[in-house]
């Protein structure tokens, strides 16, 4: 038989659900920035020369407007290795999970000798098939990442897909019509 899934319980306990705010490991540091615009062929100055960067108004290196490297900046880095959940988990019938869009909202720059955290919440759950499984949920997360100031600098949303495999959902058919 199918299994009983609940979507407005599932939204009810979890919607709006937040981990503790934690502080990022390290300061955000001119290297790190300067060989993730050195890899992803970004010759921007304000990124790169601390020279040039110093004559604008920032008044120093900035970081490039990168969801990936604001959370970077912002979790316990990678070494050493400390398991940080993206979100807290949603129960859903599937455990297969697929992020399938990342979009970031910016208050503020992110300034070298910046130390920032992030609080994880849950925004969104709601169920939409999708053609191989009807009964796929789908999550909204956000990231949010303040300076040490406590100022809001970006917010990072990810919708998250949980489904379940073709086998489980022919298993479920089998077991609902036997």
């Amino acid at each position: 038989m199918a299994q009983e899934y609940d979507i407005e319980e599932v939204r009810r306990r979890y919607v709006g659900m937040e981990t503790a705010e934690t502080q990022g490991r390290y300061p955000v540091e001119h290297d790190p920035i300067r060989r993730h615009c050195h890899m992803v062929d970004d010759t921007n100055p304000l990124f790169l020369d601390p020279d040039y960067a110093k004559n604008t108004k920032y008044g120093e290196v900035i970081c490039p407007p990168s969801g990936w490297l604001a959370i970077y900046f912002a979790s316990l880095g990678p070494w050493p290795p400390v398991f940080e959940p993206l979100v807290p988990v949603v129960p859903a019938p599937g455990k297969r999970i697929i992020n399938m869009a990342q979009e970031v909202e910016w208050f503020d720059v992110i300034r070298v000798g910046d130390r920032l955290s992030i609080k994880r919440r849950i925004a969104d759950v709601f169920q939409r098939p999708i053609s191989i499984d009807p009964q796929a949920v789908w999550v909204i997360s956000e990231l949010i990442i303040k300076n040490q100031h406590g100022k809001v600098v970006c917010v990072v949303r990810n919708t998250l897909l949980f489904h379940r495999s073709p086998e489980e959902v022919a298993a479920d058919k089998a077991g609902a019509e036997g």
